[in-house]
């Protein structure tokens, strides 16, 4: 059976690589920002939110491969009911990083999997976390050495690298912090067929 992750994601490839599983890759185009707007205005949750976007890129790799199983995936950063984006460049991930500092963070991770042109199935998973009081020099050496990952994540920051710095407490599965809840996900796959159990 074939498997396709709707997502460009290094690191969710990285997650389903390391636990052998066969896929393809295929980025999903979809308009985040005005899915992500639209939740807003009709006053989704984070939770919604992150599902219907999980599921507009899995509905858009289904239509080109619909003998396929497909496993579409989404991530909103909340903090005290704000939503951020993955930030466009270093100035604006600067800016993210100073307002989460000293302050907790959720990573709303929402995962679906399509097969025969409907979700199938379906999780959800809320890692709760805590950036610690950095120093502003802290902070500029940290993006020096960051600038070409920190616009790659909703965090601004890679937990596999020195991203971890930045953080005081963290609770959650680690897989669903980096994009990708994957022991709920293999279970699915396993209980439904499509990888051996």
């Amino acid at each position: 059976m074939r498997l396709i992750l709707a997502s460009q994601s290094p690191a969710r490839r990285a997650l389903l690589e390391a636990a052998g599983l066969e896929f393809t890759a295929m980025p999903a185009a979809v308009d985040e920002a005005a899915i992500k707007e639209s939740a807003r205005a009709e006053g989704m949750s984070p939770a919604d939110a992150a599902t219907l976007l999980a599921d507009a890129k899995a509905v858009r790799i289904a239509r080109r491969a619909p003998e396929a199983v497909i496993i579409g995936a989404d991530q909103l950063l909340v903090c005290e009911d704000e939503w951020f984006d993955k930030p466009e460049d270093v100035g604006a991930a600067r800016r993210q990083l100073l307002r989460l500092r000293g302050r907790a963070h959720e990573l709303v991770t929402a995962v679906v999997v399509w097969r025969d042109g409907a979700r199938a199935w379906h999780h959800l998973a809320k890692p709760r976390l805590a950036m610690r009081d950095f120093s502003d020099a802290f902070l500029d050496a940290y993006l020096a050495r960051e600038a070409a990952h920190v616009t790659a994540s909703v965090g601004a920051y890679r937990l596999e690298g020195p991203g971890i710095q930045l953080m005081r407490e963290i609770r959650g599965d680690h897989a669903a912090i980096l994009g990708l809840p994957m022991l709920p996900l293999l279970a699915y796959l396993r209980d439904s067929g499509v990888i051996p159990g």
